[in-house]
């Protein structure tokens, strides 16, 4: 039997299978997109396939109506084959695999973020170099008076130039180093690393190619970030980003561990971030800053726990289980070569310490950005991401915590939710008397909506409970054109009809979506309160809030507040740090003492276990209604009359 995806936009991808096979699995086998949030246990209804031509055998779903059946709409996962057919992927389906996107470097905005954290890294006393070097080296060609072999040469020559004792030829340049002295007159340049009296050459080139280069790299469970930094200046070369190929395999971390552990998984999840979303970056930044991959010496990482594990290709399956005890926290002597990355086969690839199970590298590499381990002040550091993570302290301490929101704040668990792409609906506001939105949406000018990515699904919610549309429970209560209900009344609000769409389906937020979303704001306040709790300090306490993670730059903080998500504090201590994980990567990239301090913050941060901290389910409870069952911890909040 044969299965033929239609994807729009692309060209049509043909399979061969056999009858009963799931639609969904053979489309991950044929490396076909198809965004399944829930990894395909059919409770997101994101896997929206429609069959063209021919039969499957399809389970009934919620999640399709009769109408959309009819017109021949199927969920992937729930759709088994029993004859050849074509099915179409819609656009939207794919629209996880973010495109690769290489950053405008000329941005002030770009730069500065970087150059902040080398000028507060520095102010601590971390000296932002690294024993990185290039060396241009002249020899004289051998002759009949000169039979000295090319090693010693290179030996000798480096030992001239700087000072060590001795000089270490790996395979990897011994191979190529006759050849290179050859066709360069044996003016070449070798590059390498000077540690404690030995140089260690990694590559040679020719005379005029001095780059060397780090690559700081944020690993994130949906998206991949990665900058290309000059190591003797710290200078950004390229930046760049993309959609983290494991998600087809899951939205979450729990549910790419399960098929992990299923027979070829882990392979599977290795080469999804490896070979499909790592290796491609970097040659397009290569590309972009005009430099040979092999060029780049040291790749830092930032990443959580399981992103860890999945990346080096160890069991993560002890990640989710009781006693939750991982492979590694920290773990040095990991190569490029080990890992077949495009980059100096010698380079180290140096991973951010893991705190936790389920706090890992891209928080310590995060703290480390922060510099709240030098400071004061007491300060909460917050990143927003698939999952939440949260750390608060000082100098003198650093609590950490992990919160299991789960994938709604990046579109998962919601009906229309999607990811902050084209066509995600990012901003709202509701006029109180008419009940009609205004709606801010990513793309360009005249950009129909086609869903609702985090920071949109936050001013939904802020704005229902702000006109009294929806009450502290999440119901609906006002009755009005945007609000329809079913045949069992449950309600919804309609931010774009079918007309009005870009689908032609209907862009709305109904209540079991408010539900998932308010137990995900819960997960998070209720870790800021316990984590407070642990060191007898409320809110009052914190004199500064650092939000990162890539829904936190579209939120807004006072709608966040104001549903009970994030502490009533005064606004101006709020800050927004961007990409904190990257930022520390790249610290980390470019200086040895970074890399020294980023093991010591981790060493010294204290992880918070809530699943079994007292207290904790009762704090959680609470926080499940809008803003809060104890009206007092937020003053600020106030519903329109």
């Amino acid at each position: 039997m044969k299965v033929t995806f239609q994807i729009e936009g692309a060209s049509p991808v043909q399979i061969e299978c056999n009858a009963g096979d799931n639609l969904l699995e053979l489309a991950r086998r044929a490396n076909v997109a198809i965004d399944a949030p829930c990894s395909g246990n059919g409770s997101c209804g994101k896997c929206r396939v429609k069959l063209v031509e021919g039969e499957v055998e399809s389970i009934p779903s919620r999640h399709i109506t009769a109408e959309e059946y009819d017109a021949g709409w199927r969920l992937s996962c729930n759709s088994k084959v029993v004859a050849d057919c074509t099915v179409f992927v819609p656009d939207i389906a794919s629209a996880y695999q973010s495109r690769m996107k290489t950053a405008d470097l000329s941005s002030p905005e770009e730069v500065a973020i970087f150059q902040k954290a080398q000028n507060q890294i520095q102010e601590s006393g971390i000296s932002f170099s690294n024993d990185y070097m290039a060396l241009q080296l002249t020899m004289e060609a051998p002759g009949e008076d000169d039979t000295m072999p090319d090693i010693e040469r290179l030996q000798w020559a480096v030992q001239a130039a700087v000072e060590c004792k001795t000089v270490k030829v790996p395979y990897s340049v011994m191979v190529k180093l006759a050849s290179t002295l050859r066709e360069n007159d044996f003016k070449v340049c070798v590059k390498g690393k000077l540690d404690r009296n030995v140089f260690q050459c990694m590559e040679i080139t020719p005379f005029e190619d001095t780059a060397i280069v780090g690559c700081a790299i944020d690993i994130g469970t949906t998206t991949v970030s990665m900058v290309l930094v000059d190591l003797t200046d710290g200078k950004i070369l390229a930046k760049g980003s993309s959609g983290n190929g494991q998600i087809r395999y899951g939205a979450d971390v729990i549910n790419r561990i399960i098929e992990s552990t299923r027979p070829g998984g882990r392979k599977k999840l290795q080469d999804a971030v490896v070979k499909e979303t790592l290796t491609p970056i970097i040659a397009n930044l290569c590309r972009s800053a005009g430099i040979n991959a092999r060029s780049i010496l040291r790749l830092c990482i930032g990443a959580n726990t399981t992103m860890n594990h999945l990346l080096v290709g160890v069991d993560a399956d002890p990640v989710r289980m009781d006693p939750y005890i991982p492979s590694f926290f920290a773990w040095e002597g990991l190569l490029a070569r080990d890992l077949n990355l495009p980059a100096n086969p010698l380079a180290p690839v140096v991973i951010a310490p893991n705190i936790g199970s389920y706090v890992g590298g891209d928080i310590t590499a995060g703290t480390l950005a922060t510099m709240m381990w030098d400071k004061d002040e007491m300060t909460l550091f917050i990143d927003l991401g698939t999952n939440g993570e949260i750390v608060f302290g000082n100098r003198d301490f650093l609590m950490s915590c992990a919160c299991s929101a789960g994938p709604a704040f990046e579109g998962g668990d919601i009906s229309c939710g999607m990811r902050a792409t084209d066509g995600a609906v990012e901003a709202v506001t509701i006029d109180g008397a008419t009940m009609e939105p205004t709606l801010t949406i990513v793309g360009d000018a005249g950009q129909k909506p086609v869903g609702i990515c985090g920071s949109g699904i936050i001013d939904i919610i802020a704005e229902l409970f702000r006109t009294r549309i929806i009450n502290a429970k999440g119901l609906f209560v006002r009755e009005g054109d945007r609000v329809k209900r079913d045949q069992y009344g449950m309600g919804r609000y309609v931010l774009a009809t079918a007309e009005e769409s870009e689908t032609g389906r209907e862009v709305s937020i109904n209540e079991v979506d408010i539900d998932n979303f308010i137990r995900a704001k819960g997960a998070i306040y209720s870790g800021i309160d316990t984590l407070l709790q642990s060191v007898d300090m409320t809110p009052e306490c914190i004199d500064k809030v650092m939000v990162a993670g890539g829904i936190g730059s579209g939120i807004n903080m006072k709608n966040a507040i104001s549903i009970g998500m994030l502490p009533d504090v005064e606004l101006e201590k709020y800050q927004y740090i961007g990409n904190s994980s990257l930022t520390g990567a790249y610290a980390m990239v470019v200086s040895d003492q970074a890399i020294e301090k980023c093991h010591e913050v981790g060493a010294n941060m204290t992880y918070l276990e809530l699943s079994t901290y007292p207290g904790y389910m009762d704090s959680f409870v609470a926080a499940c209604f809008l803003p809060h069952t104890d009206a007092s911890l937020f003053p600020s909040c106030v519903q329109e009359d």
